[in-house]
């Protein structure tokens, strides 16, 4: 017997077996890849429901957009796919206690779900006024937001 068991195959089986091989290989990190997400996500580690807003900068102006309902210790995707802004701003309110995670940079919301074009005149067009918190991205592909107690704590990480 040989020392190498592959030395009395036929050369086309060979060749036939290492593209198989390589293709095998390659196709693999292309199915494991998408299970790496890129999104922007919030993780609610309170122990009650928050309601989550979030603004961007987009082709059409400044944009705020909510509510995600995230109930306690789950979260939420509030932008799927690769993140195309560096900065993101966030908002959120505890449902039951009423705590509140705020910043200070000033959009609009609206009391039910909303999209809003334009963060100028809230009240004038009939919205709420609410302060966001800054988030710098760093122009990362995905950022995670960790909402937890006490009242108001925020960690961010990606």
């Amino acid at each position: 017997m040989s020392r190498y068991p592959f030395s009395k195959a036929k050369p086309g089986l060979a060749t036939l077996g290492g593209i198989l091989l390589f293709l095998l290989a390659t196709s693999s990190s292309f199915l494991f890849a998408s299970d790496a997400r890129a999104d922007f996500r919030v993780c609610n580690g309170t122990q009650t429901l928050v309601g989550v807003a979030i603004g961007y900068r987009a082709k059409d102006g400044w944009m705020t957009e909510g509510w995600w309902q995230v109930p306690a210790n789950t979260c939420a995707t509030l932008i799927e796919g690769e993140l195309q802004s560096r900065y993101y701003y966030l908002y959120a309110e505890d449902a039951a206690r009423g705590g509140r995670w705020t910043g200070d940079v000033n959009m609009c919301v609206a009391e039910n779900e909303f999209k809003i074009t334009g963060v100028q005149d809230c009240f004038a067009r009939g919205f709420q006024r609410m302060g966001f918190k800054e988030y710098d991205t760093g122009r990362q592909g995905s950022w995670m937001v960790q909402l937890s107690d006490p009242s108001g704590t925020q960690e961010s990480q990606n």
